[in-house]
């Protein structure tokens, strides 16, 4: 797809997010907002995915010969579950039933209920990275050329597990992994720099051995080329880390610049406003 239509894609995926925490009254809508460019960027663009003759997407739970992509900061699911229902995954219609009991889009995703793009469950923070590394290292095994993604949010990085990821990938040539940090600088208790310091990611990340680029990530033409450049980078034999600084609640001017909007939800006036500043492209569910 070319930026334009990403990008339409993104604003129908945006509106489909406030729609649903909304519908709920309760989830995560601000990081959702934030991430929203780099998810249409994957699964619109960037990502292989099995597809049958007449291009309809495939889920297979083993990932065998296509791309993959784990979220690790699950609680952003509004926008997961978004992307994969206009991405054919499983029926627009579906996403009426967000945080509903007895339905299958759970406010954290899990692949109990057989959900179409769900490997793994993602409500405990910190599990994302590891997953993928160890995903990617079953690739190579397999003479599985594809590329496996991840995204954690910059909050996530206070979790020890992280870290541990981080030291192992570098040290066993995961060179099929391009990882993604969330850089809105929010978390649920405030700003990130308060709550709990991460100082400079970009060096801690290449001190453990990884290559690491930078993008904005609510620009869609420059996650194109960072994807891109970060494919690259695979020759050099080690896994490659996109910090992407993003606005949480991207999109939307008043759930901007605050944590605020981490995990509340939109009344009716606030979902009117919000809707209003969000073109429809492919129609509301």
């Amino acid at each position: 797809m070319q930026t334009t239509e990403l990008q339409k894609v993104a604003s129908q995926v945006r509106r489909d997010i406030l729609r649903q925490v909304h519908g709920c009254q309760s989830g995560h809508p601000g990081g959702s907002l934030g991430c929203t460019d780099l998810l249409v960027e994957l699964y619109f663009n960037a990502m292989n995915l099995k597809s049958d003759a007449a291009g309809k997407v495939e889920f297979q739970m083993n990932g065998l010969n296509e791309d993959v992509f784990f979220l690790s900061n699950g609680h952003i699911s509004p926008l997961l579950y978004s992307v994969l229902a206009r991405r054919g995954y499983f029926p627009v219609a579906e996403l009426a039933t967000f945080r509903k009991l007895n339905t299958r889009l759970q406010g954290h995703p899990t692949p109990h209920e057989h959900l179409e793009g769900i490997r793994i469950a993602s409500g405990s923070l910190g599990q994302g990275l590891s997953v993928a590394i160890g995903v990617a290292q079953a690739k190579k095994l397999n003479g599985d050329l594809s590329t496996v993604y991840c995204l954690m949010g910059d909050g996530e990085q206070n979790e020890g597990q992280v870290w541990e990821a981080a030291m192992y990938a570098p040290h066993h040539n995961v060179n099929n992994l391009i990882a993604f940090i969330d850089e809105n600088g929010q978390q649920i208790d405030g700003p990130t720099e308060k709550v709990m310091n991460n100082l400079d990611l970009e060096a801690k990340y290449k001190a453990f051995g990884w290559q690491v680029l930078r993008v904005d990530g609510n620009d869609m033409a420059a996650l194109t080329g960072i994807i891109q450049k970060a494919k690259s980078l695979f020759v050099n034999n080690k896994p490659v880390m996109v910090i992407m600084k993003t606005e949480m609640g991207a999109g939307v001017d008043f759930m901007m610049h605050s944590h605020k909007w981490h995990g509340v939800a939109p009344n009716d006036e606030q979902l009117a406003l919000a809707l209003s500043q969000l073109e429809e492209t492919l129609g509301d569910y």
